[in-house]
Parts: C-alpha cells; structure tokens; sequence
C-alpha cells in the first residue's frame, strides 16, 4: 500500500466537514448545523428583553469575529443568534464570517499564514490538534470557572495536557433497532420479541456472545430458516439481524470494549496490532463472513438509511445524531435504541465538532465567554430539541427536569428508553473519540479504511491486514505524534 501523505497546516483536517464530527453513511456530512441555531429556544430559553437604547455604540464594544462554513441563509441565521448574544450585554460584538465549505481550509490556512485569523470558528474535530501544534489555538482552561455547569470531560480538547477546545454538541453511539420488523421476524418464528429486544440499561447489555446469537436468530433465509437452524441458506438471505457501522472511527468502540484500542489511553503509544485490538476487529467481520447474520460490507456507507431504511435490518449501530436526521422526521417504521453489545466491558465513544479561540485573538477572554454563552443549550435548542445534537453540560445528564425537557419529544424513542440507552449510558460509559488526544487520527483512519478492505471481501483475516500494514500505520502515528 501506498503511504498517503498529507501536508499543510491543516494535514488531518478533512474537506468534507463533519456534521459536529457526525457520519451518516459513508460520507462525512456538512458542517452546516451551528449556522442553523433557532432564536426560538422554548419557554425557559432565558430570552433577553433587553433594549439596545441603553447599550454602548457598537464602535465602543470589543469586535469578535466567529468564521463558519455555510451559505448565505446559514451565516444569516448564525448571525441571528450572534445578534441575541450582542443585544443581551453592551461590551462585545461578535460579526460571523462567511467562509464557503469548499474552500474552508484553504482560506483558513490563508488567514494563518498572514496572521490574519478570526477570533474564534468552528472546526473539524480531526483539525484540532494539529492546529493546536502549531501553536495556534488559545487554552481555554479558565473558559469555565469552580462554580459553573461545564461540559462532560469527555467532550474536552486536549493538548499537551491543556484543554484547547470543546465539542459543540454530543454525539455517541447505540445500537437502533426497527421495532416493527423485529416483531415481525420473533412473530413467523413463534418468539416473544421481548426476548430479542436490545437492552436499554448498560446493567443488562448483551455480551458480545449474546448480541451474536440474538443477530442469528433475527437473521432469516427466504424459506424462514434463521441463521441458528442447520438447514440455513446463507446464500439466500431475506432479512439480516443486525450490521456495524465499519467506519473506522466508529470501529474504535469495538477495540476499546475488548481491551484494546488504537493507541493507548494516554495517547503516546499506537496500538492498532495487539492482540485485543486485533480480535475485536475481526469480530466484526465475523459477523457477515462466520455467522452470517451481518449484509456484506461493502463500503463504509452502512449507516442507518441503508440499514435500518431497508426494512432488511433489523439491528444496526449508528450514531445518536440519526435521530434528528433520518429517525425522527423520515422513518416510517417505529425505532427503539439500546446500548451496545460488549465484548470485555460496556464503553460508547463520543464525538462533537468544536468551536475554538485561536491564540493569535487580542480579545481571548471576549472570545471565551461569546463561546460559553454560545455553548448554552438554549441557545442550540432547536438542534438538541430535533435529536441531532445531544447537549455537552453535565447538568443535562444528572437534573431530572432538564432531561425530562429534552425528551419530551415525539420525534425521539418512549422517554425512559432513551433516558437510559442513551443519556445514562453516556454519563456512566462515555469515553473520547481518539481524535480528542491523537493527533493524525483523520489520516490514521483513512488509511485503516483501505486496510480493512480486504477483510470486507474475504481475501484476508484482520491479523494479516493489520500486520501487512503495520509499518505504515506506526509511521503515520509517530509523524504526527512525535513532539
């Protein structure tokens, strides 16, 4: 395999920005959703009625410019929410600069090397600490102080030890399942479907032993022969119990409840070739080329549209955020979620697009409260409220009525199913995405992708790929971890 290799100041920033750091199938989707904040933030949203009589001229205030990707009615209604922060106290202006998708980090990377950055922008979660390196983002360590709600530590930016930046939005990952044609499947089987339904409590996930024989059982052929039955056709399969999302930063999760995991905790050591790294990998393959309980990977554009959407799934991992953009508005199937099977111990993976204060700003401390007012959830409530944002303060996960807010929501799953698939398990389970403490992940994982291809098709076992491949994927962690 040819080494991929990326250069520039923004080397693991992807052109394809991400949905806060969110995939839906195989393509990254745009970042569009910051400029897509509502002014309309409920009853309790804490609105000002503050009149600009009494407020400063603007040319007396300090200015802060926030960048965003987006087009013109985008940035127009970011700048709304922008507008709600300048009427609400009479010392800064924040002005939203446009920078289109396209040319987002060429124009960042521009804007750098004259020293003419923003204030503060968004950014890709892969891009953080790379900028970070280069010593162009603030320590926003004092951002939050002793006695204030602040986001779950998972969600922090960390470079060498100092928080660098924090993710917009939560996002992590649960098992979603059609509940409709799981009753169908357990019903032509003669099955109580309770006994098939995912676990919505981390205390009752399913081993991965469990979740295998549950996704064989749900996996029927087009003679209504489960998986489990030795007159199975595997050749002929009608309906499949479940499939991963093979994203290879989804598929950390898998390394990280086994054990392993692609580097160490503390980010200094890659290790993409031991052996519980390793085994979990290969799990997943299993599933299709052992079990036959999984469709055929083949790509990483698995997500739950053409899953779950196919009405020929029954089980699928995903991300939080379908809720908002494909669960919610678009099924037409009722869906449940629960946690995810484990393999050694339960653990979910997060992940949120931050926004960040770059170090070259004459305004910093400005800069941090624009952001942590910016950061509220009501001022986000239109996105959390359509299921495809989950808030980053811990006090949305532990105040009853501040989740009871939440899911009080037709859009989203019944509420204590949710309450403990998703926000529970996230308190009590959630650990950082990689790209939150390696730098490199964006590239480390695009290579990985073209690894695992040849495991997809069966030409070899994930220890041959891996260890084909090793050389490459050590040198891509030690050139971008080396300082």
């Amino acid at each position: 395999m040819k080494k991929r290799v990326l250069s520039g100041l923004l080397v693991v920033m992807v052109t394809a920005m991400m949905l806060v750091g969110c995939s839906q199938g195989g393509e990254e989707k745009e970042a569009t959703t910051d400029a897509n904040v509502s002014t309309e933030t409920g009853s309790d949203a804490g609105t000002s009625d503050a009149s600009t009589s009494d407020e400063k001229p603007s040319d007396e205030r300090v200015k802060i410019t926030y960048a965003q990707w987006g087009n013109e009615v985008e940035t127009a209604a970011t700048q709304k929410v922008a507008d709600k922060f300048n009427s609400e106290q009479d010392r800064i202006q924040v002005e939203v600069v446009k920078i289109d998708h396209d040319t987002y980090v060429t124009k960042l990377n521009a804007m750098a090397t004259a020293g003419e950055l923003p204030d503060t922008a968004i950014m890709s979660e892969a891009g953080v600490l790379k900028f970070a390196e280069n010593g162009l983002l603030a320590d926003v360590s004092t951002m939050y102080g002793a006695e204030d709600a602040k986001p779950l530590d998972a969600l922090t930016f960390r470079y060498e030890g100092k928080p660098v930046a924090y993710s917009a939005a939560n996002e992590v990952l649960n098992l979603w399942y059609n509940i409709d044609l799981l009753k169908q499947v357990s019903e032509k089987q003669g099955l109580d479907p309770a006994q098939l339904t995912p676990p919505a409590s981390a205390d009752a996930a399913w081993n991965w032993d469990a979740f295998v024989k549950t996704a064989q059982t749900l996996t029927l052929d087009i003679n209504g022969k489960n998986a489990l039955d030795p007159e199975f056709d595997p050749n002929n399969i009608d309906i499949y119990g479940c499939t991963v999302n093979t994203l290879p930063w989804q598929m950390e999760v898998w390394t990280l409840s086994n054990g392993g995991g692609y580097y160490s905790k503390d980010g200094k050591s890659c290790t993409i070739d031991i052996d519980a790294t390793v085994e979990a990998l290969q799990r997943i393959a299993d599933l299709s080329s052992v079990y036959h309980c999984a469709p055929p990977v083949t790509s990483a554009a698995n997500a739950l549209e053409s899953s779950l959407g196919s009405k020929k799934v029954v089980m699928a991992t995903d991300g939080q955020w379908n809720v908002g953009t494909f669960l919610g508005p678009n099924a037409d199937f009722e869906y449940g979620v629960g946690v995810l099977p484990y393999m050694k111990e339960p653990v979910t993976i997060c992940t949120g697009g931050p926004n960040v204060v770059f170090s070259t700003t004459k305004h910093p401390e400005e800069a941090m409260e624009w952001l942590k007012w910016y950061y509220q959830e009501e001022n986000s409530w239109s996105l959390i409220e359509a299921g495809t944002w989950m808030p980053i303060l811990e006090s949305w996960y532990t105040e009853a009525d501040k989740i009871d807010k939440w899911t009080s929501n037709p859009n989203f799953p019944e509420k204590g199913m949710y309450k403990s698939a998703v926000i529970d398990y996230a308190k009590d389970h959630m650990v950082s995405t990689a790209w939150y403490y390696v730098n490199g992940a964006e590239e480390f994982n695009a290579t990985l992708d073209s690894v695992f291809s040849g495991v997809w098709t069966g030409d070899q076992t994930m220890k041959d790929a891996i260890a084909e491949n090793k050389e490459e994927l050590l040198s891509i962690f030690d050139e971008n971890n080396s300082k």
